[in-house]
């Protein structure tokens, strides 16, 4: 159930349009003034031509040519620069306002509050370039929507000086075209809509394929994979062609449409210079503009298309700009050197588990469930709100709940299973921030060392996307040493060396122990050599706290503890 204050902060689609065009009023003042300028001269060109021809057939004089011969050539330098300084501020504009949109969706998917937008993160990718590129469009869409208004406008005076039924047949033949084009725009709208979310499902899709590429290969899965992807991409591209047909007929109409009128405004100027109601100028200005109305009609008659495409992009950007944090959190700071205290918390598979880890102890927790383990790590590391298990997390007897998220990042660390390596190196990826002290004993300790002995760049080894160019083993041992790095005041391992060789893994293991020592450290693992370097074990089977104490001795004592954990 939402709060009021929440249905306050949702921004509908209309409103991103609205903010995207009150902050760029100046350019869109300036461009509209310049296009605006643009079309006049366009238009002003087939009127000077009749004038031209009416004046010389009258005059017959050649100063009076070389002087209209002059007026064009202003008339062409005008449209010349009006268009180069009105496009270049429109375009600048447009894209300046894209890469607001992008940040700010960026800045969204970053916040250390997870916002509830129920998107895949290809999704979010989507929205964060395309949508936002064409929610951007409408910077330019609407000065030339203005413009091309203006140019009509022009056209149809200059044909009223003539025959007033001309200029009124541009009017209402323009107000008509519009009419049955906005009508068609909407369907292309939803239509868009549509597309683009088929699209980001699609590109979604790709995502988590390229994310579980190995363990796909690994049991075969990639052809099953591969065909889920293809069902997706077939949907996208028959959503593709839908749009297109639409765009298509959308087109054509505009184009039909135009070419009546224009047919119809100079048949009507031919049937009233026969009639000897208008002049010989007259009529090669009619036929003039005739030809020349095609353009900013075509203009005018697009623009319900961009302005629904813009809305429809805008509407998917609102669904993350506008989705609510999945929770509130609280504002308390976090004092360092304290406990941790599980107390009766149920979750998923964890039925009421009650533990505590005393400040600078290394607890070992061997769940026998993978689920309860994977549920208890993203319990500590707050991707579970408060108010979606019971039970309460309390740190130096504060409770989880009542923390900023700040102040949680900054002294607790829960370092998935699966922690990501990203393009850059090795340096970046142990110590993103760049300022971290540890990095040589964290490399130490995670046994990292072999990989920066290999090449010659040592840590300024470029690393490829999602460590391509690691084993998983190395990619595994990166992630470990990027936690130990960090040297947060409570960290949290969830099987850090599942990859590993047995040898290597005892090292890590002693390596972890001595480099934590005196600073609160749990591991969640089925690791006999991570088991043994704890202090205490604590066994977590079938969503509660079964037994605990030294490895060895529940070894001696627990019979179904020795079952899951010897090798």
């Amino acid at each position: 159930m939402t709060t009021p204050d929440e249905n306050r902060s949702r921004r509908p689609g209309s409103d991103i349009l609205r903010t995207a065009v009150r902050s760029n009023l100046g350019a869109m003042a300036w461009g509209t003034l310049l296009m605006g300028l643009y079309q006049a001269g366009e238009t002003a060109f087939p009127i000077a031509l009749g004038l031209i021809v009416e004046h010389t057939l009258r005059e017959r004089s050649l100063p009076s040519l070389g002087l209209s011969i002059a007026a064009l050539a202003v008339i062409i330098t005008t449209v010349s620069l009006s268009w180069r300084f009105g496009m270049r501020v429109l375009q600048k504009a447009n894209t300046t306002e894209a890469h607001r949109w992008r940040v700010r969706v960026a800045a969204c998917g970053l916040q250390p509050v997870a916002r509830d937008a129920d998107l895949k993160s290809g999704e979010v990718l989507t929205i964060a370039t395309e949508d936002a590129d064409q929610t951007a469009d409408i910077v330019e869409v609407v000065p030339m929507l203005i413009s091309s208004m203006v140019s009509v406008l022009i056209a149809a005076f200059a044909l009223s000086v003539a025959d007033v039924r001309l200029g009124l047949l541009v009017l209402v033949g323009a107000v008509a075209i519009l009419a049955v084009l906005s009508l068609m725009s909407r369907r292309i709208g939803s239509s868009t809509k549509e597309q683009q979310a088929r699209v980001a499902r699609a590109g979604a899709k790709v995502a988590d394929l390229i994310t579980g590429l190995r363990p796909l290969h690994g049991f075969g899965g990639n052809h099953a994979a591969f065909r889920s992807y293809r069902k997706v991409s077939t949907e996208a591209r028959e959503q593709a062609v839908t749009v297109a047909r639409v765009n298509g007929g959308y087109a054509g109409a505009a184009l039909g449409l135009n070419a009546i009128l224009a047919s119809a405004v100079t048949l009507t100027a031919g049937w009233l210079a026969i009639d000897g109601q208008i002049g010989i100028g007259e009529l090669v200005m009619a036929v003039g503009l005739a030809q020349f109305i095609m353009e900013p009609l075509k203009l005018f008659s697009d623009m319900p298309k961009y302005v629904m495409m813009a809305r429809a992009s805008a509407e998917r950007m609102a669904l993350v700009l506008s989705a609510p944090p999945v929770t509130a959190p609280g504002t308390e700071r976090l004092t360092p050197g304290g406990d941790l205290e599980i107390d009766c918390v149920r979750y998923g598979s964890l039925q009421g588990v009650k533990f505590q880890v005393p400040a600078g102890g290394f607890t070992a927790i061997a769940a026998h469930q993978p689920r309860a383990a994977a549920e208890l790590a993203s319990v500590l590391a707050m991707s579970v709100p408060p108010d979606a298990y019971e039970g309460e997390v309390r740190v130096g007897g504060q409770r989880l709940a009542e923390l900023s998220v700040e102040s949680v990042r900054e002294h607790i660390l829960v370092n998935p299973y699966d922690g990501e390596v990203f393009a850059g190196t090795l340096r970046s990826n142990i110590d993103p921030s760049g300022t971290s002290r540890m990095v040589p004993e964290a490399v130490e300790a995670s046994l990292l060392t072999d990989v920066v002995a290999l090449h010659r760049q040592g840590l300024d080894y470029e690393v490829r996307d999602r460590g391509a160019n690691l084993s998983g083993g190395q990619r595994q041992r990166l992630s470990l040493a990027r936690a130990l790095a960090a040297d947060t005041d409570v960290l949290v391992l969830h099987d850090p060396t599942t990859a590993v060789d047995a040898v290597t893994e005892q090292l890590v293991a002693r390596n972890i122990a001595e480099l934590r020592r005196g600073r609160t450290t749990v591991v969640i693992t089925s690791s006999p050599a991570l088991l043994d370097a704890a202090d205490r074990v604590l066994v977590l089977d079938g969503g509660t706290v079964t037994a605990q104490g030294p490895h060895r001795e529940l070894l001696a004592t627990d019979e179904a503890y020795r079952l899951a954990v010897t090798r």
